[in-house]
């Protein structure tokens, strides 16, 4: 056999049995190719001439039984016949099963193959038991069907294995299995779970559009040339622990309707993945990448806890939330959102059916990373967890990065009502607050109402919530950040939130500081908030008039008066301005004359100029207060606009 024999012609080309034919309903009857010398199949012979013929082979023998009908008791008999006597196991030569009907189970366990196998078309209606089976020549079981469950585990294939269209209607296992050349699976169905398991794959190995119904396991497998799961499709998990991919590995168009798990996976070889679609969960976890690698996917979730990146990497993704935690960059690592989807080479857009809602990103943890590589680009940083990160004042944020808001609208602190100050917050900060104001935990994958802060994953137990010390530390690494990429109203944010932390912070900031804090955020916000500045420079302006018109402005201005006597000849005089005073009731000093010069007062005091009006002792005192503590408003409301303006 040097090419594969025809199993759909409607009038076979080779010496057939043609049992049963009926010129009305079936002209060709039994497709099974004659017996040599004889005129029937080996289904058809009588048992006599099956005996004979039976008797007459030896181990190693070439055969061809294409199309032939087999029982489970008639495939038996003849393997026994090939059996060879020194390891028991039946030994064939080149072996011709294709289009061949197997009624029962399929018991070639074992069994060696010399020459090339020919399953092309073979129909298994019961179990086939291929394990530890030795193809030395090519295995053909392109279009095969298997019914029940298909077990080639352990098995050798030396040369091509070709299962390509093969439909594996139960569970299939080629676990331990051994591909020395090319391993052919495209167009293949897996009704049934799927096992590959510590499988090794030494030529190309081909998965394209493969559809997998069931479970699909690659477990410790060993990919040493190219692996292609172009337009597979995962109904069910895949997992791919541990596997190894030493060279290309190709998922563009994959589909997983479920989690893809590739914890522990090597890929030494692999520049592109994707894209790809993952409705669940797709588990990078110690996955090590040595090449530059570039990711599209399209995911629910990404786990790359303690992923290795030997290289620069580019992530490109939708949907996802990322989990960073631990991961180890040697090199750029720039994590983007796709705001289109992604594209194949042909033009064709990504199948994102099976995702749904906002195509945002969300990195949820970069705890214990070295972020000093690590650039995230229109990225949601709403619940993302920073503490244990390592060089944080060294990250790069790029483009529209989120941030969590305080709780909106008003609330109630005491019997006054308080607003949050809106601003970019971190989730360390909301887990504290939430956890010192008591608040219930939220139920998973729910999110706590806008007027709440946002529980931590430890709520409530504040061993395992960060404390404000904590908090301050991540503000102060990001503030920085934020100014060495000339962003300073984004450090400003982070300036106010270090400054709250401390303020709130009673163990690592002393009492007096607190109060320093406090009186500066009470004045200005922590000189950021220029209306809060403003507005207590306005109520200090008001009091000021109001005081001096009560008290520091003369009823009316005293009179120089002069005085003298005479000595003789000589007259000596003497002028002498008395103490302005205030006389008169409230009606008097109330005036808008009184207003006027009480104002022009309080407006020269604010830039340090003196009025040059008289005033009484009182209104003096009053002037000098003025001088001091209002220009100290005006610098802080003009510091915090240059904070808001400044780049």
């Amino acid at each position: 056999m040097t090419s594969p024999p025809t199993t759909n012609s409607a009038q076979p080309s080779w010496p057939h049995c043609g049992h049963g034919a009926d010129p009305a309903v079936d002209p060709v009857g039994c497709r099974g190719i004659q017996v040599s010398g004889q005129t029937a199949c080996l289904a058809h012979l009588t048992d006599a001439e099956r005996t004979t013929y039976l008797t007459g082979l030896t181990s190693g023998a070439d055969i061809d039984y294409r199309h032939t009908r087999f029982t489970e008791q008639l495939l038996d008999d003849l393997l026994d016949a090939l059996r060879d006597p020194t390891t028991g196991k039946p030994h064939l030569g080149r072996a011709g099963f294709s289009g061949a009907q197997f009624c029962g189970d399929a018991g070639f366990e074992g069994a060696q193959f010399s020459g090339e196998a020919w399953f092309l078309g073979a129909q298994f209606s019961g179990d086939a038991e291929f394990g530890r089976a030795q193809f030395s020549g090519r295995a053909w079981f392109r279009g095969a069907q298997f019914a029940g469950r298909a077990w080639f585990g352990g098995a050798q294939f030396s040369h091509l294995a070709s299962f390509s269209g093969a439909q594996f209607c139960s569970d299939a296992g080629f676990d331990v299995a051994r591909f020395s050349r090319d391993a052919a699976f495209d167009g293949a169905q897996f009704s049934g779970d799927a096992g590959f398991d510590v499988a090794q794959f030494s030529g190309d190995a081909g998965f394209d559009v493969v559809q997998f119904s069931g479970h699909a396991a690659f477990v410790g497998a060993q990919f040493s040339c190219d692996a292609g799961f172009g337009g597979a499709q995962f109904s069910s998990s895949a997992w791919f622990n541990g596997a190894q991919f030493s060279s290309n590995a190709w998922f563009n168009e994959a589909q997983f309707s479920s989690n893809a798990e590739f914890a522990g996976a090597r890929f030494e070889g692999v520049s592109v993945i994707g894209p790809l679609a993952c409705a669940g969960s797709m588990v990078l976890s110690g996955v090590v990448f040595k090449l530059p690698v570039t990711l599209e996917i399209a995911a629910r979730r990404i786990v790359a806890e303690r992923t290795r990146w030997e290289s620069t990497a580019t992530i490109r993704l939708r949907y996802a939330a990322v989990d960073l935690s631990h991961a180890v960059l040697s090199a750029p690592m720039a994590v983007t959102a796709a705001a289109t989807p992604f594209t194949h080479p042909n033009g064709d857009a990504l199948n994102e059916q099976a995702l749904t809602g906002s195509a945002s990103v969300r990195v949820i943890s970069v705890q214990g990373a070295d972020a000093a590589h690590l650039v995230l680009t229109d990225i949601d940083l709403t619940d993302c967890l920073f503490s244990g990160a390592f060089h944080l004042d060294q990250i790069r944020l790029e483009g529209r990065t989120t941030f969590a808001s305080p709780p909106a609208g008003w609330h109630r602190r005491g019997i006054l009502p308080v607003r949050w100050t809106r601003r970019r917050t971190l989730a360390e900060e909301h887990h504290w607050r939430a956890q010192t104001a008591g608040q219930p935990a939220v139920p998973a994958g729910s999110t706590p109402p806008e007027d709440q802060w946002r529980p931590g994953p430890h709520h409530p137990d504040p061993n395992l919530t960060p404390d404000p010390e904590d908090a301050a530390a991540l503000y102060r690494q990001l503030r920085k950040a934020f100014e060495d990429g000339k962003n300073e109203p984004g450090a400003a944010d982070f300036y106010y939130g270090e400054c709250e932390m401390r303020r709130h912070d009673r163990t690592g900031t002393p009492k007096g500081e607190r109060r320093l804090l406090w009186g500066y955020w009470l004045l200005s916000g922590y000189g950021l908030r220029a209306s809060r500045a403003m507005g207590w420079l306005l109520a200090a302006m008001s009091v000021t008039v109001l005081l001096l018109m009560g008290f520091g402005l003369p009823t009316q201005d005293p009179d120089p008066a002069t005085t003298g006597t005479i000595h003789g000849s000589k007259i000596s005089l003497n002028t002498s301005t008395p103490d302005p005073a205030v006389h008169g009731g409230w009606h008097q000093r109330l005036t808008w004359a009184r207003t006027e010069k009480a104002t022009r007062v309080a407006v020269n005091s604010v830039i340090f100029r003196s009025s040059g009006q008289n005033l009484t002792t009182a209104g003096t005192y009053i002037e000098m207060a003025s001088r001091l503590l209002e220009p100290t408003l005006l610098a802080l409301a003009a510091l915090a606009v240059r904070g808001r303006i400044k780049r």
